[in-house]
């Protein structure tokens, strides 16, 4: 029996580790930050702020859509610039967004012909935050999933939201080291937080649909 669990505790076991590890150096950086800035001598910065730092760096074009009036405002940025983005906003000091909070994946319906990835942003030292959304042209049924460079490489935390995401809502994250299925069965048949999705009658003979 324990035989039959050690691949899943050697995966628990592995991400425990890396854990401790990132952790651990997040928090040297964040006590580096605290020095060069003592007292937090610099205030968080507001959403308009982050947004023309952005804009600074890597030039207008990379807004496509301002969402500065929803309740939680949120900048839609090109798939393809999401993870070099990302990886500013982690690695710049005036940012330093140490902590990714979630990502979380929707699928808009086939109506509509989209889905979103959306990222929450937080820097723990200067505690400021940030919504980044992209969104995707849907795949029709017998095309490739939509695809979105993985930020599993800036932050451990987007492994396994990630592989949620290409579980339930199916969206395929480039570069993601172990792109697998989390909560379903690896043969499992479909997406289920697909709008359109049909739950299976069967399962290797065990009847699903009730």
């Amino acid at each position: 029996m324990i035989s039959e669990f050690q691949p899943w505790i050697s995966d628990v076991i592995y991400e425990s580790i890396c854990y401790i590890r990132i952790s651990r150096e997040s928090l040297f950086k964040r006590y580096s930050i605290s020095l060069i800035h003592p007292s937090k001598s610099r205030p968080a910065m507001n959403f308009t702020e982050l947004k023309d730092h952005l804009i600074h760096h890597f030039g207008a074009t990379l807004i496509l859509k301002d969402a500065a009036a929803a309740l939680q405002p949120s900048l839609n940025l090109p798939a393809e610039k999401i993870a070099e983005v990302c990886q500013f906003l982690h690695e710049n000091e005036q940012t330093y967004f140490d902590f990714l909070e979630c990502i979380t994946a929707i699928d808009n319906g086939p109506a509509k012909g989209t889905m979103e990835v959306i990222y929450h942003l937080y820097s723990i030292p200067y505690e400021h935050a940030l919504v980044l959304r992209v969104e995707l042209p849907r795949n029709q049924e017998g095309e490739p999933l939509p695809e979105v460079p993985s930020v599993s490489h800036i932050w451990r935390t987007a492994d396994w939201h990630e592989r949620e995401a290409f579980d339930l809502v199916g969206i395929t994250f480039i570069g993601h080291q172990d792109l697998r299925r989390i909560l379903c069965a690896a043969d499992w048949v479909g997406n289920p937080l697909r709008k359109d999705y049909q739950i299976q009658e069967r399962y290797h003979g065990i009847k699903v649909a009730y």
